[in-house]
């Protein structure tokens, strides 16, 4: 058991404890002898389990009543507002408040070697794939992994947190609203810097900046872990203290020698450590941008003294986490199903260069995440469809935002700028108008493949199911 919080507190009330990290993190407190609460707006699988472990969650509207009178510490994240019932509740009565990062960098303090893995892109399956190699180690970590990962083993079913009992801890750091900055990690890893969450940055000057001082929050003992052809390389890494371990081309310290694929796409190469050979290894993940992945976790594991052997094992067992190019079976005549969480546009060109040949046509449903993100980008989004044969663009998902423009007017742009760049494109008012252009117009031998970070993995499934 670790003392978390300074032994001033023993009942923690999560204010939105379903969402993937928070509901870690409300898993961690209880495992080491906190008393837990919640409230969410929905039941979901990821609430029953907290709530089959003893948590109290509340569901529905947020209300100040929610506050137990014995609540010592409330916890949210940024998309809870100022005037949230149950802050402004916590606040009037004078119990501390605290964010979600600034929880989990206080849970860092308390693992010697621990692990963040920063980036605009790739984070999730980094972190799983370094996940992996530890745990073939039998290094027993704890992990707090922002999607659902299948081998992640542990107490828990949710399959986006672990809890180990070593001194390892590996989680995803992310830079919106600085919050990674909260972190100290012995081991931080920096995979790329691309333009995103400019609503909050504002200028790409000021994101870098924030990648800067996550960097100069490692120790002097710690490691940065960063990609070595990155066009900000140079100012990242100038006048660091901590040790600086390089990664993904000829001139890096680990490399990708003869990289060749199966007939299924997945990539076999030798790792490099300078000139020497660590290992050859088949990955289970398709994609350039995941052998990269796989040479940050090589580059994590041999910081921590991981055998050339269970590193190897440990790559070949890794199969990522779910919505991250997943390959989700058939529907209606052989078409193929994918589902993936690209939402940037850099993220879309990678994804759709995975899809292999073998496919007759490549139909790509894609929803927006945010409206800030897609008018801030929608130029290089208008772009980003080049791999792809026809494109559907659903409504925006909107998360934390309220668009105060015309309805679907940005969708509606986005949809005229990829037939400007030549590639046929609709935009489809809802999942049951996709579903009927897809029923319509899909043959057999097409791809399908369903794209965002909010919910349009239903049409596929509800595809599947016969449901719309």
């Amino acid at each position: 058991m670790r003392d978390i919080l300074n032994g001033n507190v023993t009942h923690v009330h999560f204010i939105g404890i379903g969402g993937i990290s928070m509901s870690g993190l409300a898993e961690i407190l209880y495992y080491n002898g906190y008393t837990v609460s919640g409230s969410d707006w929905t039941e979901s699988e990821i609430t029953n389990y907290l709530s089959g472990l003893g948590l109290k969650i509340i569901y529905g509207n947020h209300h100040a009543e929610n506050i137990a009178e014995s609540t010592d510490l409330v916890v949210y994240t940024a998309a809870v507002k100022p005037d949230n019932p149950e802050l402004q509740a916590a606040q009037q009565r004078g119990i501390p408040t605290m964010d979600r990062a600034h929880l989990l960098g206080l849970i860092m303090k308390g693992y010697k070697n621990s692990v963040a893995v920063a980036g605009v892109h790739g984070k999730t399956t980094t972190t799983s794939i370094i996940s992996d190699v530890l745990l073939q180690a039998e290094m027993d970590p704890t992990i707090s992994i922002g999607g659902f990962m299948e081998n992640i083993g542990g107490p828990t079913v949710a399959g986006n947190f672990r809890i180990g009992k070593s001194p390892y801890l590996i989680l995803e750091a992310c830079e919106y609203y600085d919050s990674f900055l909260q972190f100290y990690p012995k081991v931080g890893i920096i995979l790329n810097i691309d333009s995103d969450h400019l609503d909050y940055f504002g200028t790409m000057e000021r994101l870098v900046g924030s990648f800067k001082r996550f960097a100069e929050n490692i120790p002097a003992d710690g490691t940065l872990i960063i990609y070595k052809a990155s066009k900000h390389f140079d100012k990242i890494t100038e006048n660091l203290k901590c040790n600086i371990i390089t990664y993904g081309t000829k001139q890096a310290r680990f490399w990708a020698k003869n990289v060749r694929h199966d007939n299924q796409g997945f990539p076999t190469f030798s790792i490099m450590d300078g000139k020497e050979v660590i290992s050859e290894v088949t990955l289970k993940l398709r994609g350039a941008h995941n052998i990269n992945n796989a040479l940050a976790a090589v580059a994590t594991a041999v910081t921590f003294g991981v055998s050339h052997s269970n590193i190897a094992a440990g790559l070949s067992r890794a199969v990522g986490v779910k919505r991250r190019f997943e390959y989700k079976g058939k529907i209606l005549d052989n078409i193929a199903l994918i589902d993936d969480y690209a939402h940037h546009p850099t993220e879309i060109k990678a994804s759709l260069a995975t899809a292999d040949g073998t496919y007759k046509r490549i139909i790509c449903a894609f929803q927006s995440h945010t409206y800030s993100r897609t008018e801030t980008l929608l130029e290089e989004f208008g772009k980003s469809f080049a791999l792809a044969d026809i494109v559907l663009i659903l409504p925006i998902y909107a998360a934390r935002e309220v668009y105060r423009g015309e309805p679907n007017s940005l969708e509606q742009k986005l949809t005229a700028l990829i037939k400007q760049n030549g590639k046929q494109a609709f935009f489809m008012e809802n999942f049951q108008t996709a579903a009927e252009w897809i029923r319509k117009n899909m043959k057999s031998g097409d791809l399908l493949i369903t794209m965002g970070a909010g919910d349009v993995n239903l049409l596929g499934e509800c595809l599947q199911q016969g449901n719309v």
